[in-house]
Parts: structure tokens; C-alpha cells; sequence
């Protein structure tokens, strides 16, 4: 895994798939969902294909080598 960014958000959680594309690691929104369904995204070092599943801070969400943190 690369360095970890830290990725703030305003409330005190996000869905999966928002924060793909807040993180950047995604170019659009509807990128995210055959992306997560495929099993290639980590959160936390599991993988996980619920796009709606609710990310708090402090969770890490990796994507091909890249990785973000929740802030």
C-alpha cells in the first residue's frame, strides 16, 4: 500500500461510493459501483462490495495501490 491521504468529510459519516469519488479514487460516481461489486476495494484491509456500507473516521479505503483515510 502507498501513503495514506487523509480525506476529510463534513458529517460524521460517508457511503462507500461517495467517498471513492471524494477520495479520487474513482473518475465518476457510477465508476464506483462496478468497482466495489468486483471485490477490488479494501476497507480496512477487507474486501467489501456494499457500495452503501457507511465509512466513519479513521477508516482506510484502498483501491489498486492507492489509499485514503477518512478525517
Amino acid at each position: 500500500m502507498s501513503e495514506v491521504r487523509d480525506v476529510a468529510i463534513r458529517d460524521d459519516s460517508i457511503r462507500l461510493g461517495q467517498f471513492l469519488k471524494l477520495a479520487d479514487l474513482v473518475d465518476t460516481g457510477a465508476d464506483a459501483k462496478p468497482l466495489v461489486q468486483s471485490g477490488r476495494v479494501l476497507v480496512n484491509g477487507a474486501p467489501e462490495t456494499r457500495r452503501g456500507r457507511q465509512l466513519r473516521r479513521g477508516d482506510v479505503v484502498e483501491v489498486g495501490g492507492a489509499a485514503a483515510r477518512v478525517g
